[in-house]
């Protein structure tokens, strides 16, 4: 039937079919592509006019100081507009020009360098043919060549006002960074900020976040509990105080705690409290695993044994989590004994207790 077709229609039926060599493997053309080349070079406007070629070096160099003029209008946003933690507005405001002024830093720099290298740098077609890396002499002469003949084609040492422009926005362009990373330092002795917290004598342990006061009879053994000091949420500085005054509760069977010298009454019947701010770099410590009695962070995976005063059992923290002395009152309520006796949080404070 095939065969009646291809008469009908005239076509040869070998003429569909790639040759074949005698052992059946189809036979490939060795014709090849002519290599076209490259399009005719067509020179710039600024190959052309030496005043054109001046007036876009200039446009370079005002990037690249646009870029420096953001930087370091950043800081002055930074520094010089005032803003309050319960203002909404002012915050918006300062963050909205810190961010412009970050923003045309960055820019003007990576506009500046594009049109650098769009109409000044030499615009040639090359073709470099590829070939093995060897680590010769010749190679590295070569190397040498390629680089001076780089810096003549993009003229960045002929060029000084671009290059000093361009060393210039690059020189001021992290200094914000360094400006608002210096401003989460703060004003005072960390030592002293970490050493002391709202916990201290008779303040009621209470759930997190709604404050309710907690009754030792309301935990249970097995049960952990995420506790802040009672009057946390009337403080104005509620999250600072609470990232360092958060606290983990739980209960163990009395017999299966480790306790040491002096820390007798640091416990009530079985309840303990620990600082729920790890001591590596200061990630809330909040997995508890009941059948182990394990406390895990789950930024770096270190672990604290609760039956062993929260000592690290695993992982890059250093020291344990310390410890919050309990009690009850009159009430049967939770009470601290005292702050914390060493100061919370990440060991990489200078620290002296």
């Amino acid at each position: 039937m095939a065969e009646q077709d291809s008469a009908d229609t005239g076509t040869a039926v070998e003429k569909h079919e790639a040759p074949t060599a005698a052992s059946g493997t189809a036979v490939v053309s060795s014709d090849r592509v002519e290599n076209p080349g490259f399009e005719p070079h067509r020179p710039r406007v600024s190959d052309l006019s030496p005043e054109k070629e001046k007036q876009n070096e200039r446009r370079v160099a005002g990037l690249f100081f646009a870029s420096m003029i953001g930087a370091v209008g950043s800081i002055v946003a930074y520094i010089a507009i005032p803003f309050e933690a319960g203002d909404p507005a002012s915050v918006q405001l300062s963050n909205m020009l810190i961010g412009l002024g970050i923003a045309l830093s960055m820019l003007g720099i990576g506009f500046g360098a594009i049109h650098w290298a769009k109409s000044l740098m030499a615009n040639e077609h090359a073709v470099e043919q590829r070939h093995p890396v060897r680590g010769t002499e010749e190679t590295r002469a070569r190397a040498v060549e390629i680089f001076q003949l780089g810096n003549k084609e993009s003229g960045f040492t002929r060029r000084k006002l671009i290059r000093n422009s361009l060393i210039g926005a690059l020189a001021i362009f992290p200094l914000p960074a360094v400006v608002l990373f210096r401003g989460l330092a703060p004003d005072e002795d960390p030592v002293e900020l970490f050493k002391h917290t709202m916990w201290d004598e008779g303040v009621r342990l209470t759930r997190d976040p709604d404050g309710t006061p907690i009754r030792a009879a309301d935990v249970t053994i097995g049960s952990a509990f995420h506790v802040i000091p009672e009057g946390l949420n009337e403080s104005s500085h509620k999250l600072e105080e609470k990232a360092k005054a958060a606290v983990l509760l739980m209960r163990l069977k009395p017999e299966d705690l480790t306790v040491s010298t002096g820390r007798e009454d640091w416990n009530y019947q079985g309840i303990v409290a620990y600082s729920k701010i790890c001591t590596h770099v200061g990630c809330p410590v909040a997995l508890y695993e009941q059948q182990t009695h394990h406390l895990l962070c789950p930024c770096h995976q270190s672990q604290f044994d609760i039956k062993r005063e929260a000592e690290v059992i695993f992982g890059p923290a250093k020291r344990p989590l310390p410890q919050l002395p309990i009690t009850v009152d009159a009430e049967g309520y939770l009470v601290a004994r005292s702050d914390f006796t060493e100061p919370v949080g990440p060991s990489f404070w200078e620290r002296s207790l």
